[in-house]
């Protein structure tokens, strides 16, 4: 650790001619030079040493996407991107690196330059279980990374084949026990979030079903098809099915009812202690300086607060959702021990 000087005559003692008239004499130019600069209005380094924020942002700012063009999380952040760009007055410009499960992208943003102009935008998958599903961890998600805020929480949704009848998650299991594992549950692939969301309730529901993975959104048409029975999806790409009748919702995976899905019961109510839902928030490679985050999080603040961003917000059925730092860490370090004990639970680390 460098050792910190509390004065020049301290970090090294000056020969006894500096202390003369000559020395004083050159510090009296110094003040006149120092007056010229603050007259001219030319920043002094030392201000910009002591402020890394001041002038922030000056040019465009790169929001890293571990996700593909379209997703569900795509498409918040760029709800997101585009108010923020707003608010600091700067193009923030989406990056999107899918691949992995999310672990691309979450590595070109660790090692990005540390200067506030990379961010990342982060979800549960990416973050906290591709890296425990890998042979090498990638990354180290809670130390890696600076936490600057959550913006919101969107629930996924319990869907069925309408040519089932069922209208509750009570007839889901019923018919489930009733069929002795014989029914299918469709899946984004093994320990994508719908697999593990899926795979809980098979758990606390203490039911079983065969469980069908698939690439990209084809999970969703082989429930629609009668292909598999259920499944579990984010609610934003679930809710133009459900109201045009493809699907049927039968519960959400908050821990409480939302105004946002007004008429859809939550899975706990049937399952007491279920809950498996997306939270999304924005991080930035380690040692970006505070000054620098503190203003990502004011303006990400002020995004989440401007109209425009809270009703397209509310149509993407997510709920805006703002934490400190210290809170957002938190809630990273919580989803890794419940995830983590997931993944173990479906042998999907590999050795």
């Amino acid at each position: 650790m460098s050792r910190t000087f509390t004065s020049l005559e301290e970090e090294a003692p000056m020969p006894k001619h500096y202390r003369t008239a000559p020395f004083n004499a050159s510090l009296s130019s110094l003040a006149g030079l120092t007056s010229l600069v603050a007259t001219l209005g030319i920043p002094s380094p030392a201000v910009h040493a002591a402020d890394p924020a001041r002038g922030y942002p000056a040019k465009p700012i790169r929001m890293m996407m571990p996700n593909a063009p379209g997703s569900g999380t795509d498409t918040l952040g760029r709800i997101v991107a585009q108010g923020l760009g707003e608010e600091l007055g700067q193009q923030v410009v989406i990056d999107n690196r899918p691949g992995a499960g999310g672990t691309l992208g979450m590595e070109i943003g660790r090692n990005a330059n540390p200067d506030g102009y990379t961010v990342i935008f982060a979800s549960p998958p990416a973050l906290t279980v591709a890296p425990f599903v890998q042979k090498r961890q990638p990354f180290d998600p809670l130390n890696d990374f600076a936490f600057i805020t959550t913006i919101g929480v969107t629930p996924n949704v319990l869907i069925v084949t309408p040519a089932l009848g069922l209208n509750s998650v009570a007839e889901l299991i019923e018919m489930a026990r009733a069929k002795k594992g014989a029914m299918n549950m469709a899946s984004a692939g093994p320990g994508s979030q719908s697999h593990l969301a899926g795979a809980l309730l098979l758990s606390l529901g203490r039911f079983d079903s065969l469980h069908v993975p698939f690439k990209g959104g084809a999970a969703v048409p082989s429930v629609m098809s009668g292909e598999s029975q259920w499944s579990i999806n984010p609610a934003p790409s679930s809710l133009g099915l459900i109201k045009g009748g493809k699907v049927k919702a039968l519960g959400q995976t908050l821990s409480r009812r939302t105004t946002l899905l007004p008429d859809m019961p939550t899975i706990a109510e049937t399952v007491p202690g279920y809950t498996y839902s997306a939270w999304n928030g924005v991080i930035a490679p380690r040692r970006t300086p505070a000054p620098i985050l503190e203003r990502l999080r004011t303006g990400l603040v002020a995004t989440m607060g401007r109209a425009e961003v809270r009703t397209q917000m509310a149509l993407q059925a997510t709920e805006i959702t703002l934490t400190t730092p210290d809170e957002f860490r938190r809630l990273v370090q919580e989803t890794i021990g419940h995830n983590v004990k997931l993944v173990k639970a479906l042998n999907l680390g590999t050795d």
